[in-house]
């Protein structure tokens, strides 16, 4: 497919940029090799901390020990909601430096506070480590911010947020909302996007498969909704949704099935794909006018649905 027919100058510039820090085998070098590049690459495109923003890092207890998190507070913050935020990095990359400033920003823009976790990473911790970590945080910020929960994730920290959206619906104090960035919903096999766009920039479906087995340890099991919400058979009861997208990922149509089984069963679901946009492009919003104008989006959805969710 040619995509200079859907992306401008900018947006390509971007992949370049993005392309650079990558060697066509970066997918089988050594994990700390890889490790490396992304970090790298993550601060060559962090951008400086809002200055009304400040944040400290601490741990909770997690089954393998400790579990490093950060909160981010604006100095006048929005007291409705807290956000629980996972990055992105395909269950194998990242942390709590690599989206650094994308939690911060999202901080100064919304007003609420914002918890970032360190997730464990596979493969040295296989599925459901990931999960697990996300449970212990929900119920943190639950208990101790004591204020309502919207989950937040980009790529594969949205699996982990739908992920865990299905189980903490029961709770007690369940999530208010979820608002999930070009995620892995779904699954191979379920057509669309994953076909017409299998060979996008930035992200392929042949990536997904390598992430998603070692997430797995090589023995994914497509029927586990703590590893593929959409595998889930009950869509009862689920937070209001906002899923965004980028039309040239693999993982767009992953938003539009998803938000279709809420709304059939009753929920409230919208799917957004952003047009001429590729995957990561939260990391490109200083360099795209498109990237810019999407992360502005994103972030009013988050505030905008406080007034529906008290209504």
């Amino acid at each position: 497919m040619n995509y200079r027919a859907y992306l401008d100058a900018e947006v390509l510039g971007f992949i370049d940029r993005m392309n650079g820090f990558y060697p066509p085998e970066s997918l089988n070098l050594p994990m700390a090799e890889n490790r490396r590049i992304y970090d790298h690459m993550s601060e060559v495109f962090r951008e400086a901390s809002p200055e009304n923003v400040t944040s400290r890092t601490f741990s909770l207890e997690g089954p393998d020990g400790a579990l490093p998190v950060r909160l981010y507070r604006r100095e006048e913050p929005d007291n409705r909601a807290a956000i629980l935020y996972f990055h992105g990095g395909g269950f194998v990359l990242g942390g709590l430096e690599s989206h650094d400033d994308i939690c911060a920003e999202t901080c100064a823009r919304t007003g609420f506070q914002v918890l970032a976790v360190d997730y464990r990473l596979a493969p040295e911790h296989a599925h459901p480590a990931a999960f697990e970590d996300a449970c212990i945080a929900f119920e943190w910020i639950s208990r101790t911010i004591g204020k309502p929960v919207m989950l937040m994730g980009e790529s594969a920290g949205g699996n982990l947020a739908a992920c865990l959206a299905h189980h903490a619906r029961s709770l007690p104090r369940p999530p208010i909302g979820q608002v999930l960035v070009y995620p892995s919903l779904c699954g191979p096999g379920n057509g669309g996007s994953r076909v017409t766009h299998a060979h996008a920039p930035l992200l392929a479906e042949a990536d997904l498969d390598v992430y998603l087995r070692l997430r797995t340890n090589d023995n994914p099991d497509y029927s586990d909704p703590r590893l593929i919400p959409y595998a889930d058979p009950d869509f009862l009861g689920l937070p209001p949704t906002i899923v965004f997208t980028a039309e040239c990922d693999p993982l767009s149509s992953d938003g539009d099935l998803y938000c279709a089984r809420i709304r059939d069963e009753g929920g409230q679901a919208e799917w957004v794909e952003e047009k001429g946009l590729v995957h990561g492009y939260f990391r490109g919003r200083t360099q795209s006018a498109r990237s810019r104008a999407s992360f502005g989006r994103v972030m009013a959805a988050i505030v905008g649905m406080l007034p529906e969710i008290s209504a």
